[in-house]
């Protein structure tokens, strides 16, 4: 069923469904391993992953995280 989408349309669905879930997912799991162990390089690189994520997803979408570059 997938072949049936178009490019833009499967595009689409990722950058809407697919990313917001894997940052929060990455997000929820860094936060849980902050939790019960500290902050470790392990748990910072997923809140990193998960905030690059919702970062780049702005930027596409045009949203406040391309307006503060212009900005600077």
């Amino acid at each position: 069923m997938w072949l049936f989408f178009t490019r833009r349309l499967r595009m689409w669905l990722i950058l809407t469904v697919v990313v917001p879930f894997a940052t929060g997912v990455l997000r929820k799991v860094g936060r849980r391993l902050e939790r019960n162990g500290g902050p470790t390089r392990v748990s910072r690189a997923l809140l990193k992953a998960g905030d690059l994520g919702d970062r780049a997803r702005a930027t596409l979408r045009g949203g406040r995280g391309s307006q503060e570059k212009r900005a600077l």
